[in-house]
């Protein structure tokens, strides 16, 4: 399942909406290399990226809230922890397996593309909502 980056998605914010467009392009990578039969340590490398990146946006999209007085950024931050945790589970998973199994790309999908459209659509927006009055 790729993701695409559209109106749907922006938030209205030039920065977050860059990274998301980033972060949608690298999830999309790891979806490839997960079923186009390519080796385990293609996905490992293309997830660590992911990972790296994600570290990169959520810092930048905390501080944004931090600078704004969003008053819900505890929560926010909670989501992303939760996201973080999401991707550890995924690398571990991989890790026990030969490569990536049907059953981790589906995962991939749920606990990562279905998760970050809908942390777009309803947080992501209310944040950029926010900052942006």
């Amino acid at each position: 399942m790729s993701i695409v980056f559209d109106k749907d998605l922006e938030t209205g914010n030039e920065l977050i909406d860059g990274q998301h467009k980033e972060l949608i392009d690298r999830v999309n990578r790891l979806v490839e290399s997960c079923t186009s039969g390519k080796e385990k340590n293609v996905a490992v490398q293309t997830l660590d990226f992911l990972m790296d990146y994600t570290e990169l946006h959520f810092a930048a999209e905390e501080k944004l809230q931090e600078e704004a007085g969003y008053p819900e950024l505890e929560g926010h931050k909670a989501q992303h922890a939760q996201f973080k945790k999401a991707v550890d589970e995924l690398r571990e998973m991989l890790e026990e397996e030969e490569g990536p199994t049907d059953a981790f790309v589906a995962a991939v999908n749920k606990n990562i593309s279905d998760w970050l459209v809908n942390h777009i659509k309803q947080s992501d927006k209310k944040v950029a909502a926010f900052v942006n009055k």
